[in-house]
């Protein structure tokens, strides 16, 4: 409510027009009406003063010494008194005869009376306004608990952003919204209707702050009187005056003020890792209905501010605001640092500036722009309903409306359809019928079963062809995993280094078998440092592990050496005759003194001695009997009687000789360590070539992929799927959580169809990216072979796409870039968006193996924005318009 004594002007022509009033209307005695009637109409009844206030209309003041002299007149009983009151006079109300401005501290009952309209009006047909005096018309209001009259409305002080010194005195009641503010600001300083504005207040610290919600009262708002509120004004580049503020809000440098270009052709600077928030945007941005909503400023009417699920607004208008930027055609590239901080600010997983996926953004932002445009204010509870046997149509359409009742917004009418999902129980039988909302695809790529593993072979004889072979994870001169027969290949990684090993028994030993046994073998180096227990601390693993196979008649400590011998024998050099003799009796005398276990060299798996086993080796579970009580000692030889290249240490699956670690690896088979001297290992084994190898000419090939169709995908997305364990469904028939098979329809398709592609696979055995090439149509994407519900084959554009934006990644999983291809609304010239750099493409150009996310709009829609009530401009489809001539191509 602005009032009539808002200023100078607005109060004469008030004055005015109270005055033409009374000199029409110049009461006669002889036309009042009797007095006990007066009375009536003025105290009594509907339109009396004692009458109950009701928020929102008028009442108005008079003063209280004339409104005395009038009750004594109709209360005396004769027309014809002196007593009669004359016009109207509230003088004495009044500060000054200029403003008209009320005094002070005035008090009802002492320095006026209330009067609704009504009696008001009769008061002035009777009697008159005192010439040139306004109405003191005011509102009621309804505050806390109590509804009263405002007689002391707040006056606000309204300037404008860039004239500051120029200031409207305006009074608003409590209860006018912050809409009326800025209404009446923008008719005060003659605002364009096209232009955007926003009010911010300045308050008591000096400080502004935005009046985001125009819809909240005055009160609301905390505003006071005397209050200055500044009007902001978008520029022209689509950006606000207050953002030159902020040097990183400054979205267009000098040199690009006289630019102009084509809207919407416009990159966005890359803040550091920011290429898939860019590329997400730049596809939303050029979905025609949804920036077209956004530039005509439909948006304003319908920001929510009150949605606990929603970003109080914040995220919409910070979308707009980019928005507009981008479509105002005065700049090159802008830089979107306010959009990020608000992304950053209400989803903290995309705080700081590491890499992230732009599909999960883009659901972070459609979720985000919904809520604060939803048009339900209040969400009422809605119980989900199973079809219970109803039929289709009617289920889907009780599911979409209730949908509709909790989610109403620009988002849900351009972007969201309809799922048909099916649930068998594969016990009972029990089918159970949902319809659920969507907003994109995520479909799977169809997936080959084969690949190339690249592998390492240690065969015991070259010579042979293999019958047994163990297969082995390899990693840092250890054995990561030995693999058992019936484990799946998707358990290798790619990155696994694996060893397949040449056999000729098991690694288990069986008693009463004649089979070999097969040992693990890991090669270590010692170093010259002892321990207090005079054993070795330093034993360094080195090379490639070993699977070896034992003949059981030989598998005593000595045999084992030799077969040892026998393997290692393509680089390990035998010592001769001389070497073999050391000489050294002084040595063995100071050997014997050693506390090493006696010979065992004749132990057996006949004749086993009662050693203690070490711990487990992680091969097996069990073991009958071990390796330690078929050799009668942990470690060999105990005695040197002729030189030996390395000693045999019976060891853990790490390596390390601490065969104590858990209790369940005391009852397993152990390792075997060929320790080495340095010396001698420098002597007799050659490094070079252990590590040698000869490619098999099948290393390297590569397996070419097979293009797919996209239309192969949405299939596999359709077709019937057994739930995982981790997710089962209970069924309500058996009431017990089952692996239901599932499937999922499509019933109602969008105006604007996302599709994503899931190129990234995550498996707990592995984490790729698919490089598939899906092959995808540019136009007529027809999608009437997947919706299962009626169709009407009279508009088959109901059911037809054409491509508008492409997300693509490049890259592999844990590095790569975002970039977009997009089809301009205005004139359906395709663009390829790089960060800042934006650059005109051909469509043969689209279709890649980078293409991440898909965006298909509905031929219906596109002929739709295209007739001359479509929209404000003349949007372009790219399967309705021809390719544009040469001079559209070179937009920068």
């Amino acid at each position: 409510m602005a009032t009539v004594a808002a200023n100078p002007a607005a109060a004469a022509a008030a004055v005015a027009a109270a005055a033409a009033v009374t000199e029409d209307r110049e009461p006669q005695h002889e036309e009042l009406p009797g007095l006990d009637s007066q009375w009536r109409q003025i105290e009594n009844g509907e339109s009396g003063r004692e009458r109950p206030l009701r928020a929102g209309e008028s009442w108005f003041l008079v003063e209280k010494h004339w409104y005395k002299q009038w009750e004594a007149y109709v209360q005396g009983g004769d027309q014809d008194s002196s007593t009669f009151p004359g016009c109207i006079n509230n003088a004495t109300l009044f500060q000054d005869e200029i403003n008209w401005r009320l005094k002070e501290g005035l008090v009802e009952g002492e320095d006026y009376v209330l009067l609704p309209a009504a009696a008001w009006h009769y008061l002035v047909s009777w009697y008159g306004l005192e010439h040139g005096q306004p109405p003191i018309e005011r509102k009621v209001i309804e505050l806390p608990n109590i509804q009263k009259v405002e007689v002391y409305p707040v006056e606000l002080l309204l300037v404008r952003h860039n004239d500051l010194g120029k200031s409207h005195t305006v009074q608003f009641s409590h209860t006018d919204s912050i809409g009326l503010v800025l209404r009446t600001a923008r008719e005060r300083f003659l605002v364009e209707p096209q232009e955007d504005t926003r009010l911010w207040a300045k308050n008591s610290e000096g400080s502004l702050d935005r009046l985001y919600d125009t819809h909240i009262t005055v009160l609301d708002a905390a505003l006071e009187t005397g209050q200055l509120i500044i009007m902001e004004t978008r520029k022209k580049d689509g950006t606000w005056p207050s953002a030159q503020l902020h040097v990183m809000n400054n979205n267009m440098s000098e040199e690009d003020e006289d630019f102009k270009g084509q809207p919407g052709i416009c990159g966005l600077t890359n803040l550091g890792n920011t290429c898939f928030m860019n590329s997400a945007l730049q596809c939303l941005s050029n979905v025609p209905q949804l920036t077209e909503y956004f530039l005509n400023n439909c948006y304003l009417e319908e920001l929510n501010f009150r949605n606990p699920l929603g970003m109080k607004g914040e995220i919409a208008e910070a979308y707009a605001d980019l928005v507009k930027q981008a479509w105002s055609g005065h700049h090159r590239s802008i830089v979107p640092h306010v959009f990020k901080n608000k992304v950053g600010h209400f989803a903290s997983q995309f705080l700081g500036y590491q890499q992230h996926d732009s599909q999960e953004l883009l659901s972070f932002l459609l979720d985000g722009l919904h809520e604060d445009l939803n048009r339900v204010k209040k969400k009422e509870y809605v119980e989900l309903c199973d079809a219970a046997g109803r039929p289709d149509q009617e289920v889907a359409q009780e599911a979409w409306q209730n949908h509709k009742r909790r989610n109403d917004s620009v988002i849900v009418d351009t972007f969201h359809g309809l799922f048909k999902s099916t649930l068998v129980c594969p016990d009972c039988g029990n089918v159970s019928v949902t319809f659920d909302p969507f907003c994109y695809l995520s479909v799977p790529l169809p997936i080959s079963h084969k690949r190339v593993l690249e592998v390492f072979f240690i065969p015991m004889d070259p010579r042979r062809k293999p019958e047994q072979m163990m297969v082995a994870d390899v990693f840092s001169h250890r054995f990561y995993k030995l693999y058992q027969l019936e484990e799946p290949l998707s358990s290798i990684l790619d990155r696994d280094d694996i060893f397949v090993y040449e056999v000729s028994g098991r690694i288990e030993a069986i008693e009463g078998s004649r089979e070999d046994i097969v040992v693990p073998v890991y090669l270590r180096e010692r170093t010259p440092a002892r321990d207090y227990n005079n054993s070795y601390y330093g034993l360094m693993l080195f090379g490639h592990p070993l699977l070896v196979s034992v003949p059981r008649d030989r598998f005593t400590w000595e045999g084992l050496y030799n077969v040892l011998m026998y393997r290692l024998s393509r680089y390990v050099t035998k010592p001769n005759s001389d070497d073999e003799d050391d000489g050294d009796e002084k040595e063995d005398d100071e050997e014997d003194k050693d506390d090493v276990p006696g010979p065992s060299t004749g132990g057996s798996l006949r004749d086993p001695e009662p050693e203690q086993a070490g711990p487990s080796s992680g091969v097996t579970n069990r073991c009958p009997f071990l390796l330690d009580n078929c050799l009668g000692t942990s470690q060999w030889p105990p005695r040197r009687r002729r030189k030996q290249l390395f000693t045999l240490q019976t060891v853990n699956s790490n390596g390390t000789s601490d065969r104590t670690t858990s209790p369940e690896e005391v009852h397993a088979q152990p390792y075997i360590a060929i320790d080495w001297e340095p010396e001698m290992k420098k002597r007799y084994y050659d490094e070079v070539e252990a590590e040698g190898y000869v490619k098999h000419d099948c290393v390297g090939y590569v397996m070419k992929k097979a293009p797919v169709r996209l239309q192969e995908c949405i299939e596999l997305f359709t077709t019937v799927e057994t739930l995982e364990k981790e997710n089962p469904w209970y069924c309500p028939s058996c009431k017990q959580h089952q692996l239901a098979t599932k499937k999922l329809d499509l019933w109602m398709l969008p105006e604007i169809l996302i599709i994503h592609l899931k190129r990234f696979s995550y498996t707990k055995f592995s984490r790729e990216k698919l490089d598939t090439l899906v092959e995808f149509p540019i136009r007529d994407l027809d999608f009437s072979e997947f919706v299962i519900q009626p169709q009407n084959e009279s508009n088959p554009e109901l059911y037809k796409y054409d491509l508008i934006a492409v997300s693509n990644h490049y890259g592999g999983m844990r590095d790569g870039h975002y970039t977009t291809f997009a089809c301009n609304k205005d004139s359906g010239q395709w663009h390829y968006f790089d960060d800042n750099s934006v650059s005109p493409v051909n469509e043969n150009q689209i279709e890649s193996k980078a293409a991440y996310v898909l965006f298909y709009q509905r031929q219906d829609v596109a002929r739709r924005l295209l007739s001359p009530a479509g929209s404000s401009g003349a949007p372009a489809s790219p399967a309705c318009s021809s390719p544009p001539s040469s001079e559209f191509m070179d937009v920068n």
